[in-house]
């Protein structure tokens, strides 16, 4: 058996993992890559394989740095099955296409520039009608449903505890007489998650390819830290402002909902106006209520007791451009939650626009941001962030609250890997940035006598 690591290695983007065996190829996800415009432009039209000698796609979850460029490689002639979990299979249809939308957008931004400079025009990666186009080769299974997908390989999906329908990918081999085990682990939540079962223990592993994004780092903050948004809330509150919630649009989003929904109901924040104001977080909203299998125990019982945890008499759902102008015009006190979690696009730029100069408003952030984005300049205490082509001082509130970080941590991610079964005797970790993956590799070299290595990009080891 041999793997090709072709992304999502010495970096967290562009999730692909090629697996060679029995004269078959199977891809592992098969997300887009985000770095510097140029080279990611590059990458994602580009790939180290050909498409059309795959024959399967196995996909982890539906977040875009792992499922984005599948429109990609169904336009460029793979013909297989997509395997994937029915909840991950939904989103991709929202998300997807979503993702081509930014491309078109982008792009003709870009060209009106290389159009200056003489430089020939770009396309986007894929269309709307390609993203449509690829979900027709979704195949859906069930958690824990075993499945043959090629000669002597059966899959089998178990939870991962990430976000919605996320898997770890079970890959059980039989070749040359011998049988093995590869597990891949996808993203790994951190469990005692408001909405999702925890990550599920898996045995028999020989071959194992983990995540490492967050290898050298703890956070700061368990999991059901509900008390600390209660506070947060109420202290903002009580300025009669805008409280103004950047968040990811797919699970962050929803998660927030819930725990706004509970602190509501208990009548442990004031009743005010709450907006959802991000198009796709709305349509992702959606898809988690016909979802109940992704559901912990708790959330589980309050769906079929209340019918509804994502919808609350005083929550708004935003679709209009219109009515997200409105929001901004409004000076009474209310939640405003929106997308981008970065705050690199989408309507968030707007509201902290209209919100940042005010010091009774409170910008609270819940997950990561990347270096330089906007998000993070805000988080690092700038005093003066651009915003759309203007500067504007930063006058509101600024609380970080990072509990509903969906990835583990370095303790949680030894944990998930002291609690699998097996051998473990090839290692390799994906997903990280080096620091990240070198210092978890370090940990688990204490811990395991199986050889640990960090993926690098392009490379093929045999197992």
């Amino acid at each position: 058996m041999n793997i090709t690591f072709c992304g999502a290695a010495g970096t967290t983007t562009g999730s692909q993992h090629l697996i060679e065996v029995n004269g078959s190829r199977i891809l592992l996800d098969c997300g887009l890559y985000q770095g510097r415009r140029d080279e990611t432009y590059d990458r994602n039209r580009n790939f180290l394989y050909n498409p059309e000698e795959v024959d399967a796609v196995v996909l982890s979850h539906a977040h875009i740095d792992h499922s984005g460029n599948l429109p990609n490689l169904t336009k460029n002639g793979f013909q297989g099955n997509v395997y994937s979990t029915f909840a991950t299979r939904d989103l991709c249809q929202i998300m997807l296409s979503d993702s081509a939308r930014i491309q078109t957008q982008d792009t003709k931004w870009l060209n009106k520039r290389r159009k200056k400079k003489g430089l020939p025009e770009l396309e986007p990666i894929y269309s709307e009608l390609d993203a449509e186009a690829c979900l027709r080769q979704f195949v859906n299974i069930g958690y824990d449903r075993a499945i043959p997908i090629a000669d002597g390989v059966t899959l089998r999906l178990v939870d991962a505890g990430h976000i919605l329908g996320s898997a770890q990918v079970i890959l059980d081999i039989k070749e040359g007489g011998q049988k093995k085990r590869l597990l891949f682990s996808g993203d790994v939540g951190r469990g005692n998650n408001e909405l999702l079962r925890d990550p599920v223990a898996t045995d028999d592993v020989d071959v194992l390819l983990m995540e490492s994004t967050y290898g050298a780092r703890e956070h700061e903050l368990p999991t059901q830290a509900n008390h600390l948004i209660r506070d947060i809330l109420n202290r903002a509150l009580k300025k009669n402002g805008k409280v103004i919630i950047p968040s990811f649009a797919v699970e962050r989003t929803q998660q927030l909902i819930y725990v706004l929904h509970e602190l509501t109901e208990k009548k442990e924040i004031p009743e005010v106006p709450i907006y959802v104001d991000s198009p796709l977080a709305v349509n992702a909203t959606e898809i988690f209520r016909i979802h109940p299998e992704c559901f912990n125990e708790e959330v589980y019982d309050f769906l079929f007791e209340k019918r509804n945890p994502f919808g609350f008499e005083n929550l708004n759902m935003v679709r209009k451009v219109s009515e997200s102008k409105k929001l901004n015009d409004r000076d009474e006190p209310a939640i405003i939650i929106s997308a981008s979690g970065m705050c690199e696009a989408g309507r968030i730029l707007h509201h902290l626009r209209n919100s940042i100069e005010d010091e009774k408003n409170t910008i609270l952030f819940v997950g990561y941001c990347a270096e330089q984005t906007l998000g993070w300049k805000i988080r690092e205490g700038w005093d003066e962030v651009p915003i759309l082509g203007d500067k504007y001082k930063v006058r509101a509130n600024v609380e970080i609250l990072d509990s509903f970080s969906g990835h583990a941590d370095h303790s949680e991610l030894l944990e998930y890997f002291g609690e699998m079964g097996g051998a473990k005797k090839d290692i390799f970790l994906v997903h990280g940035e080096p620091e990240q993956s070198k210092n978890l590799a370090g940990a688990l070299q204490d811990r395991h006598k199986g050889n640990v290595a960090v993926a690098e990009w392009k490379t093929q080891v045999e197992v």
